[in-house]
């Protein structure tokens, strides 16, 4: 086999506007004014639903109650940095960016790097900062802003919340580990802490079973996990839900002779061949979850070998409470450090 050519494809389930001034327009910006302009605070919601998932819906609204400027037609940093820089060249600064993304521990954020560009990870962002890709954040422009990322789980990842925050010059970035609710039947916005667990998709043992797993993984967690894992939203205050999607992993190998490909008759095979290559071993490696967990099939076309595997991903998300009166929900202030990570 002198060529292998891997192709990893990881992929998770998952407006109007009321804008201050339009990017595309030369003269939107032009206020007579020669001091400085100061705006307390914007939000790009930089997304859109898809299916039933109402989260940037939800979280519009959120903030149109609190009447903060809106832009929802943003979609990548890129554009997201030259709305700031064209405002701070038309004497306005923001003291507060809101960036609304989706975000997960497997695939970095929903946040492009450009418009036709990749999702924002470490890796794609060094990538794009390197060759020039996205626009240069201007330093006077961003020297005392405050940048805060509405994006579930992003405060667990402090590399690539340093990254953001060197793209962005921001004096201050904040993101939290926990999920970020809108649109909540008892709290328009909150948070949530996630549990998750696995399973071979289409190869479910029933919610039984998959309770017994999540008390294994969770011993000191008080959670009903039957419940739990067939409520699929808020049914009662407090009281924790669940919702799934997959993670399918692809790869393709070429080989020089159809006689080269190996033999894969079963899971126990596929799975014996993934652990004895580096490549697709770093794979799983850094997606944490267990090679069994994945559903495995082999086909062969010509000289090509693809593997597939797909797992179902269960998050059990449990609504954070007042440490000191369980019948409220915790309050999402950026300035706890209990709740956010600030760097």
């Amino acid at each position: 086999m002198n060529k292998c050519f891997i192709l990893v494809l990881v992929s998770v389930l998952m407006l109007g506007s009321k804008k201050p001034f339009s990017p595309q327009s030369e003269t939107a910006l032009a206020y007579p004014l020669e001091k400085e302009r100061i705006v307390e605070s914007i939000v790009f919601i930089a997304g859109v639903d898809e299916g039933d998932n109402t989260y940037y819906s939800n979280a519009k609204r959120y903030f149109e109650k609190q009447g903060i400027p809106i832009v929802d037609s943003l979609y990548s940093i890129d554009d997201i940095i030259a709305y700031v820089n064209k405002a701070g060249e038309q004497h306005i600064k923001f003291q507060e960016i809101n960036i609304v993304s989706h975000s997960n521990a497997w695939l970095g954020m929903s946040l492009k790097t450009t418009v036709k560009g990749e999702r924002i990870t470490v890796k794609s962002l060094q990538h794009a900062m390197a060759t020039n890709s996205i626009a240069s954040s201007r330093d006077e422009f961003m020297n005392d802003t405050k940048v805060i990322f509405h994006s579930c789980g992003l405060g667990e990842n402090k590399h690539l919340l340093n990254q953001l925050k060197h793209a962005l010059a921001a004096e201050q970035v904040i993101a939290s580990p926990y999920f970020n609710v809108f649109g909540g039947k008892y709290a328009e916005h909150y948070l949530a802490k996630p549990y998750y667990g696995y399973y071979p998709t289409a190869e479910s043992k029933g919610p039984a079973y998959l309770a017994k797993e999540f008390e294994q993984e969770y011993p000191n967690v008080a959670i009903d996990w039957f419940t739990a894992l067939k409520t699929r939203q808020e049914s009662s205050f407090g009281k924790a839900y669940s919702f799934k999607f997959n993670i399918p992993v692809e790869w393709e190998f070429t080989f020089d002779s159809v006689t080269d490909i190996p033999t894969l008759e079963d899971k126990e095979g596929i799975m014996d061949w993934i652990s004895e290559s580096p490549e697709m071993a770093e794979t799983i490696y850094k997606l944490q979850i267990p090679i069994e967990k994945f559903r495995w099939r082999s086909t062969v076309k010509g000289n090509k070998l693809i593997i597939k595997g797909k797992t179902t991903v269960l998050c059990v998300l449990a609504p954070i409470l007042q440490s000191n009166d369980v019948n409220e929900y915790q309050n999402a202030t950026v300035e706890d450090p209990s709740l956010y990570q600030i760097l």
